[in-house]
């Protein structure tokens, strides 16, 4: 889950660096994205292992 956001947020700020812009937070934006592919996948996972039990 950390590796999935920080995957993400390097590369919000990669963005955030190469194309500077006042109002668009690349940063921001993919460390959100980043923290739902995260959840999603945490959740994925529960239920493969309950429908095992």
């Amino acid at each position: 889950m950390g590796v999935i956001i920080f995957v993400f947020s390097y590369f919000g700020t990669w963005l955030d660096e190469e194309h500077p812009s006042p109002k668009v937070y690349y940063n921001t934006i993919f460390v959100l994205v980043g923290v739902g592919v995260a959840l999603y996948n945490v959740i994925r996972q529960v239920n493969d292992i309950n429908k095992t039990k």
